[in-house]
């Protein structure tokens, strides 16, 4: 599956879900993680949106209109693996608790 990374300003944050509530958009799959817990820098978060060709294409439109940043693929590639760690990092955390 493909994924496409939308910069999200503070102000701007509770727009996310008009994005989320779209009919399509929502069968993808949405993450939302505030730049701080990524341990990255700026007053951000970034709405990571994977799924089909076409809900991607509407995620686009929608973002557009609703002024969201599409961040290019060396910055989405670089957000993509810090959520990926984080979400390892948890599952292993997890894994201890029931050993």
């Amino acid at each position: 599956m493909t994924y496409i990374i939308f910069e999200v300003k503070s102000e701007n944050a509770g727009k996310i879900n008009s994005l989320a509530k779209d009919d399509l958009v929502s069968r993808q799959s949405i993450l939302t993680r505030d730049a701080s817990s990524l341990d990255m820098k700026g007053d951000v978060s970034y709405v990571k949106i994977e799924g089909s060709d076409k809900g991607l294409k509407r995620a686009k439109e929608l973002a557009k209109e609703l002024k969201f940043k599409k961040l290019g693929e060396k910055k989405a590639k670089e957000v993509d693996e810090k959520i990926k760690e984080q979400e390892d990092s948890a599952a292993s955390g997890m894994g201890m608790i029931f050993d």
